[in-house]
């Protein structure tokens, strides 16, 4: 392994962080208002074949992944009534969300495209360089040669970093997470919180979703998410819910992801399944690792029952 194998590795890892960035971004603010979604997988997949079919129809990736947005904000609205107003186990509605939300996306596909062995290709999202920035040596390709989304979402991370700890609206979003009762009594409206958080969610996961099919690949497909809500789950764990902790627990998966990718390349002489494996063995070990020795937000996963006035 040379020098310039290591800078594309590295330079992979970055876009491949990227969605899992967003989708770990969305359940930290999901799981900062007590909201624990593990239905990430099914809003990134529709968002993916919202971002695409907008995409393949007007040519302007920036527009698919707007709409690819606003079709997870869609989507979460279902867990968000069933859990929030409904008050049902967020668990349970969330892996109801994995399971609808693909067969919905895929649906839809089938519909638009008919059944056929070719898939439909759209335009890609170009690569914006900085100038003066991008000719830094090494840092200068690995950081500011990327798409647009790149330097949004890393410039979300700072954005969710200073909200969260220098901000009093951001303080009031966490309260909502740790001791909702004592929230509603400092005048914090709980349930609106909650709804903010669920839209938050949708969106960034719907982004994370179509920037697979408007950024990564240009197509769409059953399985393009491939599990990275999960893993996306797992960053905000070994992140310790915190915007930087995520980062670098994305940065790290990500790592891995490219890392497979480029085994898969080097070599014929094991099964290319083996090396796929590579990521998720690496979130399994982050969580036996992280999992047990830390605790996030105290009400995550409750219900929230408003008492009668």
């Amino acid at each position: 392994m040379n020098w310039s194998m290591i800078s594309e590795i590295l330079i992979s890892a970055v876009r491949m962080a990227t969605p899992l960035l967003f989708v770990a971004l969305a359940e930290l603010y999901s799981e900062r208002a007590g909201l624990v979604n593990i239905g990430l997988d099914g809003i990134m997949a529709f968002g993916s074949l919202v971002g695409f079919l907008v995409c393949y129809w007007t040519g302007n990736p920036f527009l698919g992944v707007l709409c690819g947005a606003l079709g997870g904000v869609l989507v979460n609205m279902v867990y968000a009534f069933c859990t929030i107003t409904l008050a049902g186990q967020q668990i349970v509605y969330g892996m109801a969300l994995n399971i609808f939300a693909p067969a919905l996306a895929s649906f839809i596909y089938r519909i638009v495209f008919g059944v056929s062995s070719t898939l439909a290709q759209a335009t890609l999202m170009k690569t914006v360089s900085i100038p003066v920035l991008k000719d830094i040596p090494f840092f200068g390709k690995l950081l500011f040669d990327q798409t647009p989304m790149v330097y949004a979402v890393y410039l979300l991370v700072i954005v969710t970093v200073i909200y969260f700890n220098r901000t009093k609206s951001g303080l009031n979003f966490k309260a909502v997470g740790e001791y909702p009762k004592a929230a509603e009594t400092m005048g914090i409206n709980v349930i609106r919180t909650k709804y903010l958080a669920a839209i938050i969610c949708g969106f960034l996961a719907g982004m994370g979703g179509a920037y697979l099919t408007t950024c990564y690949v240009n197509t769409y497909s059953d399985g393009i998410v491939a599990g990275r809500g999960f893993i996306a789950l797992a960053a905000v764990i070994f992140g310790r819910w915190s915007g930087s902790g995520v980062l670098l627990a994305c940065l790290l998966f990500g790592f891995f992801d490219a890392l497979q990718l480029r085994l898969q390349v080097g070599t014929n002489l094991l099964p290319y399944q083996l090396f796929q494996m590579i990521p998720y063995v690496m979130t399994l070990i982050a969580l036996t690792i992280f999992g047990s020795k830390i605790a996030g937000p105290k009400s995550s996963g409750k219900p929230y029952y408003r008492e009668e006035r």
